[in-house]
Parts: structure tokens; C-alpha cells; sequence
């Protein structure tokens, strides 16, 4: 039967229930860990990674999908004319998009591909929105348009517990970060524009709390939560700390825990959060 499919990548962390119910097709990234190469929720999952990379001498490695596999996915997709739309993560922190554009053209089918300009569950909103239109049977029009309207309305907060992996991955210079590990420096950082920008230094968890709390509250003021999401790199009870405190001004407002996609844990460490909402 002729209809619009959804297709993303594995940094959005949706349950896999969310993914099934709404028939949501997701194309993997790619680990590698001390030489041995692994598929992102496939053959690793988030709570195996992060052991295996605290084990590893060198910083693992991530890769976006061959865009063969994009290809044989369009094709599969398109083969009843059916359309696709392809949401995917920021071009700002990988190749993914731009993947999944070039392999667009090599298919017949008619097959939109967006930038999402976000991670994790900035992208997760955007898919969940595209994926329930198009259960409804919204035109292909509205679907986008709604998608870019959730754009707009959404706000991402990364914050990271050490800066071991930013000074593995070359992001951060040694003396830099001895100097915040002395301090005890958490940076906290936006995603604007689908780039990460440096927000705020706080030195406790307790001030980290604070200071998103008091970010999401003045940005919801007036306005009705759609949507909260909080992600996070083996840091559950920094989660659910963050999570109360947001209860705490919207008791009525739905937030969503999840363990972070390695793509993502592995350039922020261990101990980092995810922290997005999206308002009317």
C-alpha cells in the first residue's frame, strides 16, 4: 500500500517499543573499539559501550552508514511507491545527512531527506511527530511542515561529567583540561544551529541542576511543554535528579529517560546528560 515511510539513524534514542508501534526504520551507525567494529544498537548496546570504552587504551571511533545501505533501504521503501522521509542528525556532527542526500539521488522514489539540526531526543521529537502524521496519512507538505515547527520550538542542553574524551578526540587541549578536572569544571553547551555552543562552567551537580532548571523555565513561561527528554551516559541518578527538579515547576509535563546512542556517549564520556524539551 502507497504511503510515506519514516527513516532515521540510531542516535535517536527511542525505545525500541516507540520505533515498532510507529513503523519507524532506522539505519545504524558505526563503532569501532580497539580495531573490533560494532553497529550501533545492533551488536553493542549503550550500558556494553561505555564499559568497553572506559577498558580501551584509545578513544573508540564512530562512522556514519555506508550509503549503500541507505540505497538498499530507499529502494526496499520505494518499491511499492511509497514516499520516504529521511530525518536524520545534525550535519554539524557527521556526514549521516549528507549520506543519506547522495544515496536519495541514486533511487527512483520520491524520498525527502532532513536535517534534523539535533541529536538524541531532538531528533527523536522530530521523528515521532513525522512517524504519527504519517500513520494519520498527512500529506508528505504538512509532515515537513510540522517537522520544521518542532525545529524551531526545541531547545538541547549537553552537559559533560570529564573532559578525558574531548582531550582524546583532539576537542580539548591537555593543560585545559588538568586545569578543569582541578576545578572541577562541568561544562554545559547548547545545540544552536545544529552546533554545539558553549553555554556555562558550573562545579557541582547541584549547580548543573540549577542551572538547566532555571534555562527550561524560562523558556516554557507562558508556553505548554510538548515534549521533555532527558539522555544520559551511564548517568541515571543525575537523570532523575534533573527530572524531578523540572516536576518541580511542571508537574504535569511528561519526561522521558533514556541511555544514550555510543555515537553520542563516546565523544561526550561517561557521566554526560542530554537534557531537550519543545514547546507549543
Amino acid at each position: 500500500m502507497k504511503q510515506i515511510k519514516i527513516v532515521t539513524d540510531s542516535t535517536v534514542d527511542l525505545p525500541q517499543e516507540k520505533i515498532n508501534d510507529l513503523s519507524i526504520h532506522v539505519i545504524p551507525l558505526n563503532i569501532s573499539i580497539s580495531g573490533v567494529n560494532y553497529i550501533d544498537r545492533v551488536n553493542l548496546q549503550p550500558d556494553e559501550f561505555i564499559h568497553k570504552m572506559e577498558a580501551a587504551e584509545e578513544l573508540p571511533k564512530t562512522s556514519q552508514p555506508a550509503i549503500g545501505q541507505f540505497v538498499e533501504l530507499y529502494e526496499k521503501l520505494t518499491a511499492d511507491g511509497s514516499e520516504v522521509i529521511s530525518i536524520h542528525l545534525t550535519g554539524g556532527m557527521s556526514g549521516t545527512v549528507q549520506t543519506a542526500e547522495s544515496a536519495s539521488e541514486m533511487v527512483d522514489g520520491n524520498i525527502t531527506v532532513i536535517d534534523s539540526n539535533f541529536i538524541s531526543y531532538g531528533l527523536g521529537f522530530q521523528v515521532i511527530k513525522a512517524a504519527e502524521l504519517a500513520k494519520k496519512g498527512a500529506s508528505r507538505e504538512d509532515i515537513i511542515k510540522e517537522v520544521v515547527k518542532i525545529r524551531h520550538k526545541t531547545k538541547l542542553y549537553v552537559t559533560i561529567d570529564t573532559l578525558e574524551n574531548l582531550v582524546k578526540g583532539g576537542r580539548v587541549g591537555r593543560g585545559k583540561a588538568l586545569i578543569g578536572s582541578l576545578l572541577h569544571i562541568k561544562p554545559i553547551a547548547s545545540l544552536t544551529d545544529g552546533v554545539y555552543t558553549p553555554e556555562a562552567n558550573v562545579r557541582s551537580y547541584s549547580a548543573l541542576v540549577r542551572y538547566l532548571t532555571k534555562q527550561y523555565v524560562q523558556a516554557v513561561k507562558g508556553k505548554t511543554v510538548q515534549a521533555i527528554g532527558i539522555a544520559h551516559a551511564d548517568a541515571l541518578e543525575l537523570a532523575e535528579k534533573l527530572k524531578s527538579a523540572l516536576l518541580d515547576h511542571t508537574p504535569d509535563a511528561l519526561v522521558d529517560i533514556a541511555y544514550t546512542t555510543p555515537v553520542i556517549s563516546c565523544h561526550t564520556g561517561k557521566g554526560a546528560i542530554g537534557f531537550t524539551f519543545y514547546t507549543d
